[in-house]
């Protein structure tokens, strides 16, 4: 039985992740700011009984080890813990009121990837060195770290530190029994993407990217982009020369800032 560790969990990839690993007969460590989502999320879950929420903002890195240290205890240790919670907003450096919302992206999707693996990396050797080979830690970038995107300067930013950081990560513990995993969703159909003004090519239902992205994670899988058809845009995304890409995205529709409507 799996005990796993999940940010951001109260609603889109965080809740349907947990929703699949309860149906695999998993125990769950659920996280996010909204108490009242996560004890509805709890209810319908196979086993309710076992899985502890913890209603905390991931910028907030002492109660985010708190909520690590009380799973570990309650269960004995933690086999998978993934990094999901995430914001994304629309910001433009032109105007400085947007800073805020920058730093605000940076701290939750990048600096709180950080305060969540930390807590477990101790355990985790132990638990390995003891004979587990199921440790993990998961990221979960996006396709939007692949280039930068206009309008979307935080958001690709921190996307693209999330991998970055993971794949320095997964070289510092090579060979410790712990595996990094990063996934990088595409268009997911979640509340975070239904804000989204412009069309989203390969838009997948966000129950089958879990299914796949949990099959990604017990394979181990250093890097996976989900749906592959996304994963195919961003390698021809990541050969384009800089002139060509400039010229064809200079114009693509902007994420919505602070107070623009949807």
């Amino acid at each position: 039985m799996k005990r796993i560790f999940i940010t951001g969990a109260s609603s889109g990839i965080g809740a349907a992740l947990a929703e699949r690993y309860a149906e695999q007969g998993a125990t769950l460590g659920l996280v996010a700011r909204r108490g009242d989502a996560l004890d509805a999320l709890r209810t319908r879950l196979p086993n309710a009984e076992r899985h502890r929420v913890y209603a905390l903002d991931v910028t907030d890195h002492a109660a985010l080890a708190a909520a690590a240290a009380d799973f570990i205890r309650a269960n004995g240790g933690a086999d998978v813990v993934i990094a999901n919670a995430g914001i994304s907003q629309g910001t433009l450096t032109e105007y400085p009121e947007d800073l805020a919302a920058f730093e605000r992206i940076l701290a939750t999707n990048v600096t709180a990837t950080f305060a969540t693996f930390a807590p477990f990396i101790a355990t985790m050797k132990r638990q390995a060195a003891a004979g587990s080979r199921d440790c993990r830690l998961v990221g979960i970038g996006s396709v939007a770290g692949v280039r930068g995107l206009p309008g979307a300067g935080g958001y690709s930013a921190s996307k693209a530190a999330v991998r970055t950081y993971c794949e320095s990560l997964r070289v510092e513990l090579r060979g410790s029994g712990i595996k990094v995993v990063t996934i990088a969703p595409g268009y997911i159909d979640t509340p975070m993407t239904r804000k989204n003004r412009y069309p989203m090519p390969f838009l997948m239902p966000v129950e089958r990217f879990a299914h796949q992205a949990v099959a990604a994670i017990n394979a181990g899988t250093r890097y996976r982009v989900i749906p592959w058809q996304m994963g195919v845009a961003a390698t021809v995304l990541r050969l384009l020369p800089d002139a060509l890409y400039d010229f064809a995205f200079a114009k693509a529709p902007h994420k919505a800032r602070q107070h623009e409507s949807h």
